[in-house]
């Protein structure tokens, strides 16, 4: 049996959120560790692993298979040496997941919002 476009859609938005959950920690963790000798950057991937997913998959249900993961990997340059720890660049990418999963949690609140409207038959 085939999922409903509401399971999709709530799945999707659940791995976007985590994904940017990951993503928050990682940049935490790259900034809190700045100044440490010898530390290596992280970067967490989620979209390029969700595409490869889809590609392969054909299609949105199959897609999001339990096995879809976020992928934390070393920040390296082309060389494959470690980049440094930029703060303010770290900073911006914080700011830049916030509103992206601020933006996530309104999009899955208005779509559970337009579900519970169903239930009731739009009554509240």
């Amino acid at each position: 049996m085939n999922p409903g476009v509401e399971a999709i859609t709530t799945a999707s938005l659940s791995l976007a959120l985590d994904a940017a959950t990951v993503r928050q920690q990682v940049i935490a963790t790259n900034i809190a560790n700045a100044g440490t000798v010898g530390f290596v950057p992280r970067r967490a991937s989620f979209e390029a692993h969700l595409a490869d997913n889809l590609r392969a998959a054909q299609g949105a249900a199959r897609a999001l298979a339990p096995e879809l993961q976020v992928r934390i990997e070393p920040d390296l340059n082309p060389a494959g040496q470690p980049r440094d720890v930029h703060v303010d660049t770290e900073v911006a990418a914080m700011a830049e997941n916030s509103l992206h999963y601020q933006a996530l949690v309104r999009g899955l609140s208005r779509h559970l919002g337009i579900l519970a409207s169903a239930v009731t038959e739009g009554k509240r």
